[in-house]
């Protein structure tokens, strides 16, 4: 359903933890819904099978190495320009996210911030997913402007699905942030590539 920067990153009391990126991350995605049991701020840990909060269940796959992604849908980051509303997943070990459609500003604050911003090439497809399924993204290592990347779904039965196209509108210099891990990354390494002159 609707996901504005606000179900991302809530406004109102939070705002004074603005500049404590670790006290902000508290309230990464509180206000979406979880298509899996219509709640919000309630997810399945697939480690421990057990419900918990987004951030919660954030950190603990931060703190057990495991990479997380996020499934959005129509429109998802629309409302402010909220750049905490890209941080706070990067933060938290959020690697991409994927969705019918992106708002420009935030598809842009997610490219910034390190993280894949992609849409599924075939709308339909965000069907195919569900929480706890688990996934790979295929076509990173020769990531370039316009070439697609596929998603490789495994469902918990253990069932693989066929590849899911998405679609990116990365810019050759956004590219370059992903591989730094930020666009602020890439500017620390052309500044100490200049130093080193």
């Amino acid at each position: 359903g609707k996901c504005t920067t606000d179900h991302i990153s809530m406004a109102g009391p939070w705002l004074k933890y603005k500049g404590h990126i670790e006290n902000i991350s508290n309230n990464t995605l509180i206000g979406a819904v979880n298509d899996a049991n219509g709640k919000e701020n309630c997810v399945e840990n697939v480690l421990t099978g057990q419900d918990d909060t987004v951030p919660e269940t954030a950190k603990y796959y931060q703190s057990n190495g495991v990479k997380w992604i996020i499934i959005g849908d129509r429109n998802y980051g629309e409302g402010s320009a909220r750049e905490q509303a890209a941080l706070q997943p990067r933060y938290l070990g959020g690697i991409a996210v994927i969705t019918r459609s992106l708002a420009r500003i935030h598809e842009t604050n997610l490219k910034k911030q390190g993280i894949l911003a992609m849409t599924f090439a075939v709308d339909s497809d965000y069907d195919r997913i569900q929480s706890g399924d688990s996934v790979s993204i295929c076509g990173l290592q020769s990531f370039a402007v316009g070439k697609p990347m596929q998603l490789i779904v495994k469902k918990r039965s253990g069932e693989i699905l066929q590849p899911i196209l998405l679609n990116h509108s990365f810019s050759k210099e956004q590219i370059e942030w992903f591989k730094a891990g930020s666009a602020l990354n890439m500017l620390r390494q052309n500044v100490n590539d200049r130093s080193n002159l």
